[in-house]
């Protein structure tokens, strides 16, 4: 637990009855975690253990809360990290990331910041709060929140979900 004004940023994972069938039991899990020792990224709920890791503050460059969003779907969140260079990246989901699939994914960003991403999903960032602790354990980091990067729409006659048509207008 923190102190109400300590500059300790911590977010948990909201509970679900599925953390119950994966074994991870009741207890609250780290989403995100950002204090004098460095950034904690916690774990997708399936792989928590194995996909958790500490990186201290001397390792890392920069910070960056980005999203990308298709026509039909929300924003879908990401916080990733650069790495200073020769630092091994964090176990995570995104390890196996190449990067011509990190250019097509989010062309706004670093390889590296796509590579070592953890999407927000069942937590949320709070912004203000974050910059608070970044400025106040480590103000050598950068801390970046790009806008939104809204997917082109594909072009062609195929109809998708959403594009407003469907197979029944061209059915006789």
């Amino acid at each position: 637990m923190t102190a109400p004004h300590s500059p300790v940023y911590q977010e948990y994972y909201t509970r679900t009855p599925f953390q119950l069938l994966t074994g991870a039991g009741w207890k609250r899990l780290v989403a995100f975690r950002a204090d004098e020792s460095g950034i904690t990224l916690g774990g997708a709920a399936l792989r928590y253990h194995r996909f958790f890791a500490v990186l201290p503050w001397r390792d890392i460059e920069t910070v960056a809360v980005w999203a990308r969003q298709n026509r039909e779907e929300k924003p879908v969140q990401n916080i990733g990290l650069k790495l200073r260079p020769g630092v091994p990246g964090p176990p995570g989901p995104n390890r196996k990331v190449t990067p011509r699939d990190a250019e097509r994914y989010a062309p706004h960003l670093e390889y590296e910041v796509v590579r070592n991403s953890r999407r927000i999903l069942l937590w949320k960032v709070d912004q203000a709060r974050l910059a608070a602790a970044v400025q106040a354990f480590a103000p050598e980091v950068r801390l970046l929140f790009p806008p939104v990067y809204q997917v082109p729409p594909v072009r062609g006659t195929r109809l998708g979900h959403g594009s407003g048509g469907s197979i029944f207008d061209i059915l006789p």
